[in-house]
């Protein structure tokens, strides 16, 4: 879904200054805000943008930050197969290297999920992915993390 002139203050607002890329909202919270946003895979000025899905939604930021804090990017990476992540991570890679111009020559978004092409980095990106429909298993191990303190 585009995004609306609220979705672009609201995270002008987040980061403190305008996005510098396109991007458009995938997944809304239950009163419409944006809670994940799918960036361009090129930022305005043609710098590359590797983070595809991202986080947005202030609450569930905090308790994936949380998460992260008690050693959970450790915690994930030995608990999901190391196999189906470098699926996702290749998944992930394909699907935004995809929506570049056939004839884009220049520099590239490089890694999968969070700008890696391995392992675990943001259990913030991961999350982002598996709400937006991503076949994720760090995604989907965090949800259940979430799920079960809530």
């Amino acid at each position: 879904m585009q995004a609306t002139s609220g979705d672009i203050a609201a995270l002008t607002e987040l980061l403190g200054r305008e996005p510098a890329g396109d991007f458009e909202v995938v997944v809304r919270d239950g009163q419409g805000r944006a809670a994940v946003i799918r960036n361009a895979p090129l930022m305005r000025d043609g710098t590359p943008m590797p983070t595809r899905y991202w986080l947005v939604d202030p609450k569930l930021n905090v308790a994936v930050a949380r998460l992260e804090s008690t050693g959970g990017v450790r915690e994930a990476k030995r608990a999901v197969d190391a196999g189906e992540l470098a699926a996702a991570h290749a998944v992930y890679a394909a699907e935004r290297d995809a929506a570049l111009a056939a004839n884009h020559a220049g520099p590239r978004p490089h890694g999968g999920v969070g700008g890696t092409a391995q392992g675990v980095k943001c259990l913030h990106a991961h999350y982002a992915w598996f709400l937006a429909g991503g076949d994720d298993p760090v995604g989907r191990w965090v949800h259940e993390r979430l799920t079960a303190e809530s």
